[in-house]
């Protein structure tokens, strides 16, 4: 008999003093906006000063929350539960080109931000640089943590793998910021304009022209001159990404990997699972999301005789087609376990907390309130079909 996985409690995690910032990740269309938003709640219905970071577009955080939009800054998020533990709830999403631009005044001089934010290249790569994205999720991360202002940050990570990206962002950006096109772009100011041909002689030439027909000429002027204003910030734009790094390795973050029992969405899962041990990250387990637990303690098989004896009793059709109704949940329910044994045979000591579905979409704080409960109910053993 294949031994069922241990219980992920997550009003452990989310009561915890300790636990600070509780990251979802997992691939897309597997409810985890709706599942880091009833997280949020729950957290702050229990005491916590919480705040809930979207990094997916998805309008439909905002509206369940009851706000009219959701926008880089916090907002604080009205109609909370009265109970006698009562916290906070505030909801953001990031915006990525606004945090950069804050990162930029925080690093550099008012004259020389002004500069950098106002040339077409920075522009350019604040909106639609490769990882601009994911670091720059990390750095609003980073910014929410220093305030010290809540007890509980909950991240919405981006769909699917790029979901992770953010784990190689500062890897990428520094690698792109000490790269052989940068340094050379960032030469006139280093070495002077002179004692650039004499760095690099004729191979800039070749450079330029190359880099040129790539960006064009005005492109790469922009590119440069970008590069030499933003020379100054590239020891704290680097310094900063290594403290969030270090901060999503600590002790006071937990990562919950979130899926529904579908294979795809179970072999994404399996990817961050084993993405998050290679780098030592704190998984506090899986979240089975959508899953379809049995209602009575029915085989199918016996569901699907005793229908062929009401029907031929000429007992009634509404009988016959409630139990085999029953029966084709039974068997979903089955494939569900054999999906979930797969993996947690794979990843033994992986805790996880199943979540049944609910009918409809969720539009309202009563409707998170409800997934925050099913979050954290103890799931009863699932009976096999005979």
């Amino acid at each position: 008999m294949t031994k069922q996985p241990d219980w992920l409690d997550l009003d452990a995690v989310i009561d915890d003093p300790a636990t600070r910032v509780v990251v979802c990740c997992g691939s897309g269309g597997v409810g985890k906006t709706t599942t880091s938003a009833a997280l949020a709640m729950r957290a702050a219905e229990r005491g916590r000063r919480t705040v809930v970071l979207t990094i997916d577009p998805a309008r439909r955080l905002a509206e369940a929350l009851g706000l009219t939009t959701l926008s880089n800054e916090p907002k604080r998020v009205a109609g909370l539960g009265d109970g006698t533990r009562q916290g906070e709830l505030h909801a953001m999403m990031l915006d990525m080109r606004r945090t950069f631009d804050e990162m930029v005044y925080t690093h550099s001089t008012p004259d020389r931000a002004e500069k950098i934010i106002a040339n077409p290249f920075y522009q350019t790569i604040s909106s639609s640089f490769s990882g601009t994205q994911e670091y720059m999720a990390m750095e609003k991360l980073g910014q929410l943590v220093e305030t010290d202002n809540w007890d509980l940050i909950v991240v919405d990570t981006p769909p699917s793998r790029s979901a992770l990206d953010f784990l190689d962002a500062p890897q990428r950006m520094s690698s792109f910021l000490d790269g052989k096109m940068i340094r050379m772009l960032s030469s006139p100011a280093r070495v002077g304009g002179r004692g650039l041909r004499r760095l690099v002689g004729a191979g800039f030439g070749l450079f330029a022209k190359a880099v040129g027909t790539i960006l064009g000429g005005q492109m790469l002027a922009d590119a440069s001159a970008f590069v030499q204003a933003f020379d100054t910030m590239f020891g704290g734009f680097q310094e900063r990404a290594a403290n969030t790094y270090k901060l999503l390795r600590s002790p006071g973050t937990a990562f919950v990997v979130v899926a529904a029992p579908e294979p795809d969405a179970l072999r994404e899962a399996a990817y961050f699972v084993d993405r998050l041990a290679s780098e030592n990250m704190p998984l506090a387990g899986l979240i089975l999301n959508r899953t379809h637990p049995v209602l009575a303690d029915l085989s199918a098989g016996r569901a699907r005789e005793m229908a062929e004896r009401v029907e031929a009793a000429g007992s009634g059709k509404l009988a016959a087609a409630v139990l085999r109704l029953h029966a084709d949940r039974v068997d979903r329910a089955d494939r569900e376990r054999r999906l979930l044994s797969r993996f947690t045979n794979a990843h033994p000591g992986i805790a996880v907390a199943r979540v049944p579905a609910v009918a409809g979409d969720i539009t309202d704080l009563a409707g998170l309130r409800e997934i925050g409960t099913r979050l954290t109910s103890v799931p009863k053993p699932t009976p096999l079909s005979a």
